[in-house]
């Protein structure tokens, strides 16, 4: 482990043969100065990870004068550089001079040997903090660029359909009313949220995605709210949730319809009131962010069968949005294609490919019970297998396809047990119309083993 650098500054050579006899069993690697010369010239010209320094020097020996204008000097080379002061002219008035001024803590001389090598580890650990949480802003800045996060991009919308529905967005885009996202599975709800999210006032805040489904229900309460260190068994570390999270942003709630029955009430309580406990927590804590829900379920339907609170579902729906299917937006497809052409070209270091007139035709004519997300896949893998020119074999489309694009496409007993598989899902999406917890229960499969096929096979 790297020692910490440390300087100490103090015009008393008795002080400083002190201080290093203390501190030289300690993790640091010592400097000393002993004027105000000295301490400017260190920080200027090396690194410290923290600085010792007495207040007084040649100016008079008990103002502080000198060293409390020094501190915004040395804060002004390094923000990020952690500074206790010291003198044996302590005063309540001085202390909070110091503290103001920049520095983290004050120690009285004579000084209790314990206290200050409490004091020095503290203030190497929030500096390192505060680094750690610089760091992880800027990552996190750069990841936003890199997916073109901190900018909204426009939906693809030539068809009349997705027109209307971003004519509503922006009308909406501005206030912070609850928005409930209605559609198929794989329609784009999470493009959408996002671009939702960069046109409000919430920008600058996080867009916490949660898709409901996922979340085991023995977990619900440590994903949403969080949990203190020991709250259960197995809380070994402070846990924060995604309302805390949300604060100050947008949250988004995917597939709000699995939420299970006996964890609405407490999901209802968080969205009326704004405020939530940490599990093993007796505080409440406020939360404020924008609510934006997605689910293709039919809710009213799952309110009057009593699976469904319906208090919860006026919560959400204040404003309701119906993104179109594929099949609705048929106008779209050649400029998606264009999208998911560059994006994996791009991913996989590829030169672009073009899509034949044959190939497009069968993209037009395929009724994509997927809709966005198998289109993207579908392109993903034409990309990879094609050269320059994407011919209809390249898309390995099945099921529901025109004839005349389906020569390519294997025949049932040329299938493998993937495809097979991956056919006898679309086909059950489709026949559900969409609905992805109809379908899980027409094939018999656990709601967490049907999702694994969807990401699976891009559905």
């Amino acid at each position: 482990m790297t020692k910490k650098k440390l300087l100490i500054a103090d015009d008393d050579a008795g002080i400083l043969a002190g201080l290093r006899m203390l501190l030289k069993h300690q993790d640091y690697q010592l400097t000393f100065a002993n004027n105000i010369q000295e301490i400017e010239y260190f920080v200027k010209t090396e690194q410290f990870d923290l600085i010792l320094m007495d207040l007084n020097y040649d100016k008079d020996t008990t103002s502080g004068e000198e060293g409390l204008s020094l501190i915004p000097r040395l804060k002004s080379v390094d923000e990020n550089l952690a500074i206790v002061v010291m003198t044996g002219w302590a005063s309540i008035e001085l202390a909070v001079a110091a503290l103001q001024k920049g520095a983290g803590d004050f120690i009285e001389k004579p000084w209790n040997n314990e206290r200050l090598v409490s004091v020095l580890q503290h203030q190497c650990q929030l500096m390192d903090q505060k680094r750690k949480s610089r760091t992880l802003a800027e990552e996190n800045e750069l990841l936003k660029q890199e997916l073109g996060l901190n900018h909204p991009t426009q939906p693809v919308a030539h068809s009349a359909a997705m027109q209307a529905l971003l004519s509503q967005i922006h009308q909406l885009s501005a206030t912070d009313a609850s928005i409930l996202l209605l559609g198929e599975n794989g329609t784009g709800k999470s493009l959408l949220v996002n671009y939702i999210h960069q046109l409000s006032s919430r920008r600058n805040g996080l867009l916490v995605s949660v898709n409901m489904g996922a979340i085991n229900e023995g977990l619900f309460e440590s994903e949403m709210f969080g949990h203190k260190k020991g709250a259960f068994t197995d809380a070994r570390e402070e846990r924060i949730g995604r309302f805390e999270l949300a604060d100050k942003g947008t949250l988004f709630l995917d597939e709000i319809a699995n939420v299970p029955l006996s964890q609405q009430a407490k999901l209802l309580r968080v969205l009326e009131e704004r405020q939530f406990e940490k599990l093993g927590a007796s505080k409440t804590q406020q939360a404020d962010f924008r609510l934006i829900c997605a689910s293709n379920a039919d809710l009213n339907g799952m309110v009057v069968n009593g699976t469904f609170r319906q208090d919860l579902l006026y919560r959400i729906n204040t404003l309701i949005l119906r993104l179109p299917s594929l099949r609705e937006r048929v106008e779209d497809i050649p400029e998606l294609c264009r999208q998911f052409i560059a994006q994996t070209a791009t991913k996989y270091k590829k030169p672009n490919a073009e899509l034949s007139p044959q190939a497009l035709r069968a993209l037009l004519d395929y009724s994509w019970p997927g809709n966005v997300r198998e289109l993207s896949h579908t392109i993903e893998r034409a990309v990879l297998i094609a050269g320059s020119v994407i011919e209809p074999e390249h898309l390995m489309l099945m099921g529901d396809i025109a004839p005349e694009a389906d020569s390519g496409s294997p025949g049932f007993e040329e299938m493998t047990l993937s495809e097979i598989e991956k056919d006898v899902i679309a086909q059950r999406l489709k026949s559900n119309k969409g609905n992805v917890m109809a379908a899980c229960r027409s094939l018999g499969l656990s709601r967490s083993a049907f999702y694994r096929r969807l990401d699976k096979f891009g559905l």
